[in-house]
C-alpha cells in the first residue's frame, strides 16, 4: 500500500504521549487560514512511501520511545489514507506499538466505504488527536473554508465507541478567541466521554514562509500571537486542568 508522505521527525515530543515517530502525509479537505503546512494541500512535495517501507523505518527508533512513546501520523489530513494507515498501524500493533492520528476530522462521514474503513482503522488506533478549530459553524466557515458539524460528529461517533482522544484548540487573536465560543466549545466537550486530554496551542507565525514559497496570500497578516494572558483565559474557560486522565491502553 503507497501513501503520499510530505515528512517525517524521529523525535517528536509534542504531538501525543512520550518520544513519538511522526509521519506527515500528504492532502488536506481544510484550507485553514493559519495552516503552517500548507505545502501538504495539493502541490508535489511529497514521497510515495510503502507501508513497509515506513514500517521499518519507524522501528528502527522503537528503542528511544519507552513506555509511552509510539508512532503518530498527522499531516495535512491522515484519513484521507486510510488504505495506507490500516496497514501500517496493523503492523505496528503486532509489535505493540502505541499508535496515534493528529486530525481534523474534515473528511469524517458516517457513510459508504469510507466509514468502513474508518471503523477498521480504529481497531488499531490508540489516541486520536482532535482539532477542534472553532465551534462557531459560520466562523470554522470563514476559517477553513469547510463546516465543523462532520468533525463534531466524529467526536461524537470516538465518545460512543470510548476510544481515547485529546482535544487541540488553536488559539488564533480574531479567528478563535472569542469568550463565548470558547465556553460553547467547553459545553461540547463536555458531552463527551473520551477526552483525556485538552490543548490550547497558541497560534504562531513559523509557516508564513511557506506560503510565500507557494505563491499564495497569507491571509493572517498583521496578526501577531495571543498574549499570555488571553491563552490562560483559554485554558480556564476550556478547564484544561480537568482534562489530565491520560493513560496508555
Amino acid at each position: 500500500m503507497i501513501g503520499r508522505v510530505h515528512s517525517i521527525e524521529t523525535f517528536g515530543l509534542v504531538d501525543g504521549p512520550g518520544i513519538r515517530f511522526v509521519l506527515f502525509l500528504h492532502g488536506c479537505p481544510l484550507r485553514c487560514q493559519f495552516c503552517h503546512n500548507p505545502d501538504t494541500w495539493g502541490s508535489s512535495r511529497y514521497e510515495e512511501r510503502t507501508a513497509e517501507d515506513v514500517y521499518h523505518q519507524a522501528m528502527r527508533y522503537h528503542t528511544y520511545w519507552g513506555s509511552d512513546g509510539g508512532v503518530t501520523v498527522s499531516g495535512g489530513e491522515p484519513l484521507l489514507q486510510m488504505d495506507f494507515l490500516i496497514e501500517l498501524f496493523k503492523k505496528l500493533k503486532l509489535k505493540n506499538v502505541h499508535t496515534c492520528i493528529d486530525t481534523s476530522g474534515g473528511c469524517f462521514t458516517r457513510t459508504g466505504e469510507w466509514f468502513k474503513k474508518f471503523e477498521e482503522l480504529m481497531k488499531y488506533t490508540d489516541l486520536l488527536l482532535v482539532d477542534i478549530k472553532e465551534i462557531n459553524d459560520d466562523r470554522h466557515i470563514t476559517l477553513t473554508t469547510q463546516s465543523n458539524k462532520n468533525i463534531l460528529d466524529m467526536c461524537q461517533y470516538l465518545s460512543s465507541i470510548h476510544k481515547p482522544i485529546w482535544i487541540r484548540h488553536v488559539l488564533v487573536p480574531q479567528r478563535t478567541d472569542y469568550d463565548e465560543d470558547l465556553d460553547s466549545l467547553y459545553v461540547f466537550m463536555q458531552t463527551l466521554t473520551n477526552i483525556q486530554r485538552v490543548e490550547v496551542l497558541p497560534y504562531h507565525t513559523l509557516g508564513i514562509y511557506k506560503w510565500k514559497e507557494l505563491g499564495l496570500d497569507y491571509p493572517l497578516e498583521g496578526i501577531d500571537s495571543p498574549t499570555k494572558e488571553r491563552v490562560e483565559n483559554a485554558k480556564k474557560r476550556l478547564h484544561c486542568d480537568e482534562y489530565n486522565g491520560y493513560k496508555r491502553t
